[in-house]
């Protein structure tokens, strides 16, 4: 069941590449349905905190008519980032399972883990490696895209 949401947020990353966006999808499920998806937006909206974890995080909180994702899995193309680890822990969702991690600025474990922080009063269960190798492969061939437009 993993292996299917995560190809859904890697439909989603698509959406985000397809508009010059670093392509990282997210898709939140609950009792094995879809209920929020996100891709990347931030030069579109020239918002910073328009990451594909807050925008599911946002659509989510409005669909179920509360903050608090009780119950819910996030399925993420890329290791989230210390904003988005914060946001995942604070909307309280149950289990984020990430497709590749982020050496750059992975907060679930690569450079620090936001998630598994004894001292937050909410804790995630992670799930690392889902469709590792497409979850990868769609940032690098993003990244060496825009090198090769930029020369």
């Amino acid at each position: 069941m993993d292996e299917y949401f995560m190809e859904l947020a890697l439909i989603q990353a698509k959406k985000a590449y397809n508009l010059n966006e670093v392509p990282v999808g997210a898709v939140i499920v609950k009792d094995n349905k879809v209920i929020s998806t996100g891709y990347n937006l931030r030069e579109t909206a020239k918002d910073p905190t328009a990451h594909a974890e807050i925008i599911a995080i946002k659509k989510a909180s409005k669909i179920l008519n509360g903050w608090r994702l009780i119950g819910c899995t996030m399925y993420v193309t890329i290791e989230p980032c210390p904003m988005c680890a914060g946001a995942i822990i604070n909307s309280r969702i149950n289990r984020l399972v990430i497709g590749a991690n982020d050496p750059k600025m992975g907060s679930c474990g690569s450079i620090i883990d936001i998630t598994q922080n004894p001292y937050f009063n909410h804790n995630v269960e992670v799930k690392k490696g889902v469709l590792e190798k497409e979850c990868s492969l769609i940032m690098k061939n993003f990244f060496k895209e825009l090198r090769n437009r930029n020369r």
